[in-house]
């Protein structure tokens, strides 16, 4: 079976610097394609360096909710420069994050270079990579509102099955990683169950949210056949047959540049 990861972090420095061994490791594991996710500006440039130095690998650019410090007018032109790259096929990750940010003034700031984001992605005809965490409201308001034209996974799925069926009327993606496999982990479960099979992508999120059996280790993209198992098991569907699913909602939502 050939498996993807639709987003890791190969760009930490956890990761970085071992690079080239991260990637042989996860190519031996049938883990073909990876997509290397920025979430400021350097990060970005970091994806993109990886993203030329294998093939099957992939580079999406952009600022994270919890990193827009010194965000502004300058670093989104950066942003854009980068995403002309023909290995750069997405903006991400992008979007809010409510869980360490109660202050109304963060969250408004949050939601501002949100939607410039997905400006900037519609501008490039680029899908986008977000992270919701805790502000699945807010994140559905600002989708339903500014559409990106090109289509978005909501990376690491927390909301409700409810909520899932409603993001999924947007024509939205939903990524799946470690926390699908976790013992108690009851809504991610039921998110799965009820995600349509041409809705669903596979992701690690490593170096952070390691699966089970290895949960509190570091993670890497050569987990990802944990991921996949565990959707199969959850939806009742072969294996070979969930990560062929996977594998064309990747090629649809992220196609590559030619």
């Amino acid at each position: 079976m050939r498996y993807l990861d639709s987003h890791c972090h190969i760009n930490d420095e956890k990761l970085f610097d071992k690079r080239f061994e991260v990637i042989k490791e996860a190519k031996e594991a049938g883990v073909e394609t990876l997509l290397v996710i920025g979430w400021d500006l350097e990060s970005s440039r970091k994806a993109v360096q990886i993203a030329h130095e294998f093939d099957g690998v992939y580079a999406a650019v952009g600022f994270h909710p919890e990193n827009l410090d010194y965000i502004n007018e300058g670093s989104i032109k950066e942003i854009e420069e980068l995403a002309k790259d023909k290995k750069v096929i997405a903006i991400g990750e992008i979007g809010l994050d409510y869980y360490w940010y109660k202050e109304m003034e963060h969250r408004e700031k949050q939601k501002k270079w949100f939607v410039r984001q997905i400006e900037l992605a519609n501008s490039l005809n680029l899908p986008i990579s977000i992270h919701a965490r805790e502000a699945t409201q807010d994140t559905y308001d600002i989708l339903k509102e500014h559409l990106p034209t090109k289509g978005a996974v909501l990376h690491c799925y927390s909301g409700s099955p409810e909520m899932l069926k409603e993001f999924a009327k947007l024509g939205l993606y939903f990524g799946f990683d470690g926390p699908i496999t976790f013992k108690n982990a009851v809504t991610p479960k039921e998110a799965v169950k009820v995600c349509p099979l041409d809705k669903i992508l596979s992701e690690t999120d490593s170096p952070y949210l390691t699966p089970a059996p290895y949960r509190g280790k570091e993670n890497s993209p050569k987990y990802i056949p944990y991921i996949v198992k565990a959707i199969s098991e959850l939806k009742g569907i072969e294996e070979n047959e969930v990560a062929e699913a996977i594998e064309s909602n990747f090629n649809k939502l992220f196609p590559v540049k030619q």
